[in-house]
């Protein structure tokens, strides 16, 4: 039983090793029952399983951009209003409106610019800042409270999910490589199927090595299926 188990692709290493256990552990062959080598297999392969089809990342990241697009919408609708407002001498609480996109401009007009974490330092600071009560009475007077709580629960949003990607990232990091599992599980394959064809001629053995043999035949073939396709573009 012989195969390069380096040219299976990863789903074609899965698949083969899957096969052989469920032929391992079928119950058509008593000399392999409880055999030591094949619950190390079924080991690795547990673990290559739980890893293999995995990012490398959360895959969390379009949720964070997109609540940080509604967070900046939040921002910049509010900013826009003051700063038109504002402009109006003649309409009533101007005045406020200039206090309030002054506070603004104290940490930045151009926040929703910024990187995650920079922006997020600074709308921390300008929301704490908007809700001392010297402001949320002129918030109050220009009827923007609940514009000042969207852009709050749209911050706030984005940070819960920031969090969680972080925390994910974090815990993926730490799990072993996908590669070193895969040289692991290919180790243990290779150990397995060497077990078998070593004691083929051993009554009991024969079929079973025969029907093995056929699953890594299967194997090889969609390696060789595979490479003589040309491969597209992705």
């Amino acid at each position: 039983m012989k195969i390069a188990l380096t040219e299976l692709t990863t789903k074609d290493l899965a698949t083969l090793v899957q096969r052989i256990i469920s032929t391992s552990q079928s119950g058509k062959y008593p000399v392999i029952t409880n055999d030591p080598l094949l619950r190390v297999l079924e080991t690795s392969y547990t673990e290559y399983d739980l890893v293999y089809a995995k990012q490398i990342y959360s895959g969390k990241g379009k949720n964070v951009a997109e609540a940080d697009s509604e967070r900046d919408l939040a921002y910049s609708n509010l900013k826009a209003f003051l700063n038109g407002y504002r402009k109006l001498p003649s309409a009533v609480n101007y005045q406020s409106a200039e206090d309030l996109y002054q506070v603004f401009r104290n940490y930045g007009l151009d926040l929703d610019r910024l990187s995650y974490s920079s922006q997020t330092a600074q709308m921390k600071k300008l929301i704490a800042d908007l809700e001392l009560p010297k402001n949320i009475e002129k918030i109050a007077a220009l009827s923007l409270g609940t514009a000042l709580m969207e852009m709050k629960m749209k911050h706030d949003a984005f940070e819960s999910l920031f969090a969680e990607q972080a925390g994910a990232n974090a815990d993926l990091r730490l799990m072993k490589s996908a590669s070193g599992i895969r040289k692991e599980l290919e180790k243990n394959l290779k150990s397995y199927l060497n077990y078998v064809t070593a004691l083929k001629d051993i009554a009991g053995w024969e079929v079973f090595y025969a029907d093995l043999n056929e699953l890594v035949k299967a194997a090889k073939n969609s390696t060789l299926t595979r490479l003589s396709t040309p491969s597209e573009k992705s």
